[in-house]
């Protein structure tokens, strides 16, 4: 049976091992691949103390014992100055949707982001934008996203 669990911040763990799993494969990276310090602290600090919701999609199994972490998703809060088309000025980026493997094209990812869609819809969230791989795009237009190339960015490094 498959969960789909908010976290706490007495899931760290799970989620910490769950998201290197997925930078791992998304990176093309083997499963032994050591990640530096900071981006290690840094996505533990944010995941304990950001603006955001993360959920964990979890399989516990037919017998019901053994539990295993298979996905996750997060949406990161931001407020910026209302707009007549957002009045609230909260908007949500929707990222790290990551389902292991051996778990895809079951409705796992649909079911975190639907969760994730209401929690951001409870917070008063006037539009959620998200960065999407080719994969990840038909899941994404089936809960009706829309490509939009109204925007630019300035990456600053």
């Amino acid at each position: 049976m498959i969960q789909i669990k908010k976290t706490t911040e007495d899931d760290i763990e799970d989620l910490m091992s769950v998201r290197l799993e997925m930078l791992r494969e998304v990176n093309d990276l083997p499963p032994d691949a050591q990640f530096s310090k900071t981006l290690v602290d840094c996505s533990r600090e944010y995941f304990l103390n950001g603006d955001q919701t993360t959920v964990l999609a979890i399989d516990s199994g037919d017998d019901g014992k053994e539990s295993k972490i298979i996905g996750c998703a997060s949406i990161s809060y931001i407020t910026i100055m209302p707009t007549f088309d957002h009045p609230t000025g909260k908007r949500a980026h929707l990222m790290n949707v990551y389902v292991n493997k051996n778990y895809r094209r079951q409705g796992i990812a649909q079911k975190m982001i639907e969760s994730l869609i209401e929690e951001a819809k409870s917070r008063g969230v006037t539009e959620i934008s998200l960065d999407a791989t080719q994969a990840g795009r038909p899941v994404y237009k089936k809960l009706g996203f829309c490509e939009n190339a109204e925007g630019m960015v300035l990456e600053l490094r």
